[in-house]
């Protein structure tokens, strides 16, 4: 049997998340940085993108990440972000997938106990420190590019629900955040499916209502999800360390919640009690996600980005890899781009 297409795989997640890791098969992919790298890809490979997520041989709650090698002098590897709806500059979980399985395939060399690696995102170099024992990554911590708030206390008008206050922040993509009890939502996920329906008429509100363009980089997608931010709590962890602790729940396009806590979007979080003067640089702030699973974040630093004041955040989490596997395209096969089924495929905006 000759495939037309052939995929080396490595299934992954980082907190419940679905992380994809494609190790071969895709070949070179030209672009000096990763961005272009990405952008080459969405212009010329999207059927892959297609092939990996879609039915039958993926999901709308798959993600998948593309390992190629960086041209940047301090980068050890690069990797371009694949999910349902668009590419990602950047994802706390993806990269999480990603550093575990670098490490634990052997493709990049392991440490015990701590492994520094430089990874090359489109958003820009990501600084991980991966705590390691007896071949297996334990923990993954990654510094991400700086978070910021676009929007503080904006008002939206949302069909149906009338006037709400939100704030839209940027953590490596673009989030509109709502308290979940100003709308009703204790969180739980038997809320998922109006989480879901609320979430998404939240985005499409706001990407209408709210301008954003990241002042670096216009070409950077504009809102794309939405947080249903908890309230907060003060408390102390088992070895004493004073915390904040949150649940959220983030509903990704194309209407899905996100099974961990969220990278990016703990991040915009972050940026966001920051501005409030909620949460202050190194205090630990731990996000839960509506399944239970838990991400440490704290900033690392403040800068600035543009006119925006802006923070540093750092966010870590666990990873595993769940299995192997070699995707395969037969060319008689009469879906070789996969399918879709459902409303919540339709276009997000």
């Amino acid at each position: 049997m000759r495939f037309s297409r052939a995929l080396n795989v490595v299934d992954a997640h980082a907190e419940g998340e679905s992380g994809k890791v494609v190790v071969g098969g895709v070949g070179p992919v030209p672009g000096e940085r990763a961005f272009d790298k990405m952008r080459y890809f969405e212009a010329h490979h999207d059927q892959l993108r297609k092939l990996l997520l879609q039915e039958p041989r993926g999901a709308m709650w798959h993600n998948a990440n593309v390992v190629l090698p960086s041209q940047h002098p301090r980068a050890d590897m690069g990797y371009i972000i694949l999910e349902s709806t668009e590419y990602p500059a950047m994802s706390g979980s993806n990269t999480m997938c990603v550093a575990t399985v670098l490490l634990e395939t052997g493709m990049l060399p392991m440490v015990e106990p701590v492994t520094r690696l430089t990874l090359e995102s489109p958003a820009g170099l990501i600084h991980v420190e991966c705590q390691c024992a007896d071949g297996k990554v334990r923990r993954v911590k990654l510094v991400n590019q700086p978070a910021f708030v676009y929007h503080r206390s904006a008002d939206l008008d949302v069909p149906g629900l009338g006037r709400l206050t939100v704030d839209v922040a940027y953590g490596g993509m673009t989030f509109v955040i709502v308290d979940a009890e100003s709308v009703g939502f204790r969180l739980d996920v038997s809320e998922e499916a109006a989480l879901c329906e609320l979430g998404q008429r939240l985005k499409k509100a706001a990407v209408h209502q709210l301008d954003v363009s990241h002042p670096e980089n216009p070409l950077l997608p504009g809102i794309t999800n939405t947080v249903f931010a908890g309230p907060l709590h003060h408390d102390t962890d088992k070895d004493g360390t004073e915390l904040i602790r949150s649940r959220n729940a983030t509903v990704v396009s194309p209407g899905r919640i996100d099974r961990s806590p969220c990278g990016t979007g703990t991040s915009a979080r972050l940026a966001v009690l920051h501005a409030r003067g909620l949460l202050e640089p190194g205090q630990l702030f731990r996000h839960e996600s509506l399944i239970g699973s838990r991400f440490d974040a704290r900033i690392e630093s403040t800068t600035t980005v543009g006119p925006y004041d802006a923070v540093v955040p750092s966010v870590s989490g666990r990873a595993w890899i769940t299995s192997f596997n070699q995707l395969v395209l037969d060319p008689t096969d009469p879906f070789p781009h996969g399918f879709v089924v459902g409303r919540p495929w339709e276009p997000a905006i």
